[in-house]
């Protein structure tokens, strides 16, 4: 969530800086918000003054032998009257932390402008392309011809957005994820962690998927609600939730290999061929906590450390720093790496690298001590793909197929597929 303090402070700032997402700042609202809870809070401290005064005053009355009656009768008054104060005081701040839980997070300077995804400023476009001497198919069609990806069984089980993968198929995917997690945690520092799938709302909360895109997750009704994780981020980022690190634990690198689950309920009639945009995906996430200072530089790292599995696979892609229509929620800063898929041809987006600064760690209450100020302060957040293993394999079955059907396995792999180098048709 964005900082209070600031809000009050650098109100225009912060609605112009708003305003480059096309994000309107009810200033209004905003004004009429604080002027309540100012109003609330003053009344509040002038009861609980008066009611200090009262008590000392009852302490006197005791000490001159005086009759203190009817000071402990106002006393009794000042308490109830100071009861209902608070409360009403804090249903007002929970009125306006709801409301500032729905502002998006403010831009980082070096964002640049522009209202949807065609402002997005390319970086760098690393490899070239494969030339094929046959007209190269999509992956639902390679998957199928390998006979190993079946998505009529999976809609008999599950619906739309669903996939089965069977035998070397199945065991690619399997690869592809250890090779991406003996990668990061070998050469690139992170620790792995084995996190929960299931997760509570105030996780959520934390890092900003509730309240606002509680129609994107799945939720499981019971004996308490728990929602199914639509990203490693949501638990891996929560381990430091209501913590204060010390500034020598910092650094901290995670990675965590999980299923992913999304109702991409704003995704309607969007790639509903194969597996680019499932319910159900696998991913192996990247989440680095860090000093303020830091975290820039993070960011920078986080997106080399993604780079080099497509550069290990021999994957073309490109690097484009996300324009500020089209950032997410939570992010200050985002670049997105897109894989070259020669079946559709063009490149998708595989992984998305975002700086969220201190907006996740304020709704999460994650904090370290500065040594310079002694202080508890929040940290910085940072998150990023590295990869989604679902669409590395399409890019994989795209890039490396060849036209008797068969698809080579990239030499990278081959030690996880026990030494295959090609899956032929089943």
């Amino acid at each position: 969530m964005l900082d209070t303090k600031q809000l009050r402070g650098e109100t225009e700032a912060v609605a112009r800086n708003l305003a480059r997402r096309g994000f309107t700042l009810d200033l209004v609202a905003f004004r009429a918000f604080d002027e309540r809870r100012k109003q609330a809070q003053l009344e509040a401290d002038r009861l609980r003054a008066e009611r200090n005064a009262n008590a000392r005053a009852v302490g006197m009355a005791k000490g001159k032998g005086e009759d203190a009656t009817p000071l402990l009768r106002r006393g009794e008054e000042l308490t109830g009257e100071l009861a209902r104060a608070e409360t009403t005081l804090a249903g007002v701040q929970a009125e306006s932390d709801q409301w500032v839980m729905n502002l998006p997070n403010l831009l980082h300077d070096s964002v640049p402008d522009g209202r949807d995804e065609s402002a997005n400023v390319e970086l760098r476009r690393p490899g070239t392309p494969r030339e094929f001497d046959f007209t190269p198919l999509d992956h639902v069609d390679v998957g199928t011809r390998l006979g190993g990806l079946d998505f009529e069984a999976a809609g008999r089980i599950s619906g739309a957005r669903f996939a089965v993968m069977r035998g070397p198929l199945a065991r690619l995917h399997r690869a592809l994820a250890q090779f991406m997690l003996d990668l990061h945690t070998g050469e690139h520092g992170y620790t792995e962690a084995s996190v929960p799938y299931l997760v509570s709302a105030d996780a959520l909360t934390g890092t900003g998927q509730l309240p606002k895109f509680e129609q994107d997750l799945f939720a499981l009704r019971g004996e308490r609600t728990l929602y199914l994780i639509p990203t490693a981020e949501v638990p891996v980022t929560n381990l430091v939730r209501d913590q204060i690190v010390a500034a020598e634990a910092l650094p901290m690198q995670y990675v965590a290999h999980t299923p992913c689950f999304r109702s991409e309920a704003g995704a309607a009639g969007k790639d509903t061929r194969g597996m680019i945009r499932q319910h159900q995906f696998d991913k192996v996430e990247l989440v680095h906590i860090v000093r303020p200072a830091d975290s820039y530089a993070a960011l920078e790292r986080l997106v080399g450390h993604a780079e080099e599995v497509l550069k290990r696979l021999g994957l073309p892609y490109r690097v484009v720093a996300l324009c500020a229509g089209d950032i997410g929620f939570g992010s200050a800063k985002t670049y997105d790496i897109e894989v070259w898929l020669p079946g559709q041809g063009k490149y998708r987006e595989i992984s998305s690298c975002s700086n969220c600064e201190a907006f996740q760690a304020r709704r999460m209450q994650a904090r370290w001590r500065n040594p310079e100020t002694g202080k508890p302060e929040p940290l910085h957040t940072l998150n990023g793909s590295g990869l989604a293993v679902g669409r590395t394999l399409v890019a994989v079955l795209e890039n490396y197929q060849n036209q008797d059907g068969s698809v080579t396995v990239p030499t990278v792999l081959r030690p996880y597929m026990g030494g295959l180098q090609r899956i032929e048709p089943m």
